[in-house]
């Protein structure tokens, strides 16, 4: 069965929304390490925000190494009315997400990403859906903005899997989701 791993950037407090108010200097480990986060993944699910967010900068970005991925990826945008910015390789689900997701992680295939789709992951988290989390924690306190879980998130036990710091102060830490039985 596929993985499905959210990628998300973050805050010290937990913020995850616009990193680049927080995320002041993207270093060669972080660089690495989303390498090592893409090179595993071969499909992408994408909320509608972060859809329309990111179609208009990466479809002419020349940003590496995400520019490509995030380009010949198989992306997956979960909404119900149909994007109008068109984007390569770009599925429009509108149907129920469990059973959706389920499909997908049973399909032969390497990891399945979440890409700072905030909504999305707290959806697939809360539906014991996500598998990891790879998170790049930015030496910074945003003070304020949406947070990656929300206050009504259910307990979940986490295994650590990796932590490494990084040249600029930041930390890479990988977790295993222990979902429940």
């Amino acid at each position: 069965m596929r993985k499905l791993v959210v990628y998300t950037l973050l805050s010290l407090d937990g913020v995850a929304e616009s990193p680049d108010r927080y995320l002041f200097n993207f270093d060669e480990e972080m660089y690495a390490n989303l390498s090592r986060v893409i090179d595993a993944q071969d499909t992408v699910l994408l909320g509608r925000r972060m859809y329309d967010e990111w179609a208009p900068y990466w479809t002419t970005s020349t940003d590496e190494p995400f520019a490509s991925f995030i380009n010949g990826v198989r992306k997956y945008v979960i909404t119900s009315t149909e994007p109008t910015q068109p984007w390569a390789n770009t599925t429009v689900v509108s149907g129920p997400l469990t059973p959706f997701v389920q499909d997908l992680k049973a399909r032969p295939g390497r990891d399945i990403g979440v890409h700072g789709s905030i909504q999305l992951a707290r959806s697939l988290f809360d539906a014991n859906l996500v598998d990891e989390l790879r998170l790049l924690i930015a030496p910074a306190v945003a003070g304020a903005g949406r947070k990656l879980f929300s206050d009504d998130t259910s307990l979940r036990k986490l295994r650590l899997l990796r932590a490494a710091k990084t040249s600029s102060g930041g930390l890479l830490v990988d977790y295993e989701v222990l979902n429940p039985a």
